[in-house]
C-alpha cells in the first residue's frame, strides 16, 4: 500500500477500535485501579494490584499495560519487574479524592450511555431514543423511567457535578452577571412547576434534551417569569454554524438521539429559539472548555449576536 493508503487504513483502525479504548478506561475506573494506586502512595506490581482488587493476575496485567500505552498509568521497571503508578492525568481526573475528578461521569457513561450507543443504527433509522429499548422499558415510559434506579439518577447528578467542577468557572465568567442579584439554576419539573422568582435563570444542559417545541414552551415560561431586565443563561455545547463540528458537540448530538429526544444546536438556532420566546438581546460566547454560554435578556428588541469573542 502507498503511504496515503497506510494512513487511511490506520485511521480506520483507530476509529474502529475506539470503543475498546473507552472500555479500558471504564473498566479501570470500575475496578478502582486509579484509587488503589493513589492510596498506595508508591508504585505497585501487577500481582499486588490484582490481589488488592480481587482480580485475575493475567487480566490485571493486560489492563495495566493498556493503561500505560494510553498514558493513564506510568510504569517503572526494576530488576525485570514492572511497577505501576498514576500519571498526572489520572491523578487529576480519575481518582475519587481529586477535586476535579471525572470518575462519576465516566461510570455513568460506562453503565448507561455505552449500552444506548449499541443501538445507534436503530436510532438513526427510527429517529428516536433507544434508551428504553436498551434497558427493556416500554417506550411510552420514556421520560418517567429515564433512570432505571435512584442509584443511576444519583450517579448522573454526581457526574454533572464533576463536569461543572472543571468547566463551571469558564462558563459562569463568560459574561458579567453582576447585574443579576438573584440567580436560579433550574431543575426538577420545570415544564409544570411554578418557577421561583429570580433575576437570572440558568438552564444548564437542559435544552439539548428536548425538541424545539418543548424548548420553546420552557423558554416562554422562563420569559414570563423574568423581571424586566432579567434573563436566562443557557449552558450547552455549541455546534459550528454549519453543524459539522466540533466533533465533541456532534457526538453529543448523536448521544441526545440515542438517549433523549433532543439535539445540540448552533448559536443561530439558540438565538432563534430565545428570540421567538420574547427575549430582546441574545449573545453566544464560546469558552475554552466543552460547554459554552448563551445569555438572553428581557428588554426591547436588539440585534442578536450569535457569536462574540470567547471569555477565558
Amino acid at each position: 500500500m502507498s503511504s496515503l493508503e497506510d494512513q487511511a487504513f490506520g485511521l480506520l483502525n483507530t476509529y474502529s477500535n475506539g470503543f475498546m479504548v473507552s472500555q479500558v478506561l471504564f473498566a479501570a475506573c470500575e475496578l478502582g485501579v486509579f484509587d488503589l494506586l493513589a492510596e498506595a502512595r508508591e508504585p505497585l506490581d501487577s500481582a499486588v494490584v490484582a490481589a488488592r482488587l480481587g482480580a485475575s493476575c493475567h487480566g490485571t496485567e493486560l489492563l495495566l499495560d493498556a493503561c500505560v500505552t494510553l498514558k493513564l498509568l506510568r510504569v517503572d521497571t526494576r530488576r525485570g519487574k514492572a511497577f505501576y503508578g498514576n500519571t498526572e492525568l489520572s491523578s487529576t481526573y480519575l481518582t475519587t479524592a481529586s477535586p476535579t475528578t471525572q470518575r462519576n461521569m465516566l461510570l455513568y457513561l460506562a453503565r448507561t450511555t455505552y449500552h444506548c450507543w449499541a443501538h445507534l443504527a436503530e436510532a438513526v433509522r427510527e429517529g428516536r431514543s433507544q434508551y428504553l429499548k436498551a434497558f427493556g422499558v416500554p417506550s411510552e415510559e420514556l421520560f418517567t423511567a429515564i433512570y432505571r434506579s435512584e442509584d443511576e439518577r444519583l450517579q448522573f447528578m454526581r457526574g454533572l457535578q464533576d463536569v461543572w467542577g472543571v468547566d463551571g468557572r469558564s462558563v459562569l465568567s463568560a459574561f458579567d452577571l453582576s447585574s443579576f442579584p438573584v440567580i436560579c439554576d433550574l431543575g426538577g419539573d420545570f415544564f409544570k412547576d411554578p418557577l421561583p422568582e429570580a433575576d437570572l435563570y440558568i438552564l444548564a444542559r437542559i435544552l439539548h434534551d428536548w425538541t424545539d417545541e418543548k424548548c420553546a414552551h420552557l423558554l416562554e415560561r422562563v420569559y414570563r417569569a423574568c423581571k424586566p431586565g432579567g434573563g436566562v443563561l443557557v449552558v450547552e455545547g455549541l455546534l459550528d454554524a454549519d453543524g459539522r463540528g466540533p466533533l465533541t458537540a456532534q457526538l453529543w448530538s448523536l448521544n441526545m438521539l440515542v438517549q433523549t429526544e433532543g439535539r445540540e444546536r448552533t448559536p443561530a438556532q439558540y438565538c432563534e429559539l430565545l428570540g421567538a420566546a420574547g427575549f430582546g438581546t441574545v449573545c453566544c460566547r464560546r469558552t475554552r472548555g466543552l460547554y459554552h454560554a448563551v445569555l438572553a435578556t428581557r428588554g426591547p428588541p436588539a440585534p442578536c449576536f450569535p457569536e462574540v469573542s470567547g471569555a477565558f
